[in-house]
């Protein structure tokens, strides 16, 4: 969500490198119960702040009253599934399913005819994801390990595939789209939030695993995004929503306040660099067959 940077430790990292941190940071996040990989328990431990960023995600009160507890972590920069027509009996499948907010919400929609795939490359966070749905009994979920560059999931069996500000974690995003266009059935549909750049980023941000970890510097510029769901084969690409992150709520994070000082960076620079990052929607379409 509207979490950045917390410390700029500059290293060159290959992409194993990159996943390696990246499934580290999910993993350790989980086990505090903390929030998702953009962000640290320690940042903020007030779970109201959980609640009240899945609420500016999108997410309605009714959404999040419905789901298990511990399947909130305050991830995401959107909720993909308000934004695509899922049906009853449709195959849903969530890239980078975390805890399973977005899978349970799914679930309740495709009902007993249909099927939730959650896949996610964080062994912590896929079992605290089996654990909440076998804690309230829900059937139609199927959660897996996996990598969402190289997904555990049979080609032309999805009907809709979801992602929310997980794909910009990955160092092949290209790769992750034609996966999603693989799994998906002729008219399957694509629905993703994600965090994209309207501007490159300072040069001190590009090699910096921590603004990595936060997604930002993985983030892509916005039609560098939008190309690569193209060219995996997508067709009828729209933007669904594009949203800047509210100024104020960059100025009062505390780590940020943190950083400014011990960078000597001024706290205008680090809002700038915070109105160039947007979370965008986008949804698209695999062709039908004739």
């Amino acid at each position: 969500m509207y979490f950045l940077i917390a410390g700029l430790e500059e290293l060159k990292m290959d992409g194993k490198s990159i996943r390696d941190a990246v499934k580290e940071r999910y993993g350790s996040t989980v086990k505090q119960s903390g929030s998702c990989g953009c962000a640290k328990k320690a940042d903020y431990p007030d779970p109201d702040f959980i609640q009240s960023a899945a609420t500016v995600a999108g997410y309605s009160d009714r959404e999040l009253k419905s789901i298990p507890d511990g399947a909130n972590l305050g991830l995401g920069c959107g909720n993909p599934v308000a934004l695509v027509a899922i049906r009853p009996g449709d195959v849903v499948l969530d890239l980078g399913s975390g805890a399973g907010v977005d899978c349970f919400l799914a679930s309740r929609i495709v009902g007993e005819k249909g099927l939730v795939i959650g896949v996610d490359m964080t062994p912590g966070m896929v079992d605290r994801a089996k654990a909440n749905a076998q804690n309230i009994g829900f059937g139609n979920v199927d959660f897996r390990l996996g990598e969402i560059e190289n997904l555990p999931v049979g080609s032309s069996t999805v009907d809709i595939v979801i992602s929310n500000c997980v794909i910009n974690l990955s160092t092949d995003k290209p790769k992750v789209f034609r996966e999603a266009w693989r799994v998906m059935k002729p008219g399957g549909r694509l629905m993703v939030s994600d965090m994209v750049l309207l501007e490159e980023l300072p040069d001190y941000l590009k090699g910096s695993v921590e603004a990595y970890l936060r997604c930002i510097a993985g983030a892509s510029l916005k039609e560098e995004y939008l190309e690569a769901i193209r060219e995996a084969g997508f067709e009828e690409i729209s933007i669904v929503d594009e949203s800047h992150f509210p100024t104020e709520l960059i100025a009062e994070q505390p780590f940020l306040k943190e950083l400014a000082g011990k960078m000597n960076i001024p706290m205008v620079e680090l809002q700038l660099i915070g109105s160039k990052v947007v979370s965008l929607k986008v949804s698209a379409k695999k062709r039908v067959l004739p």
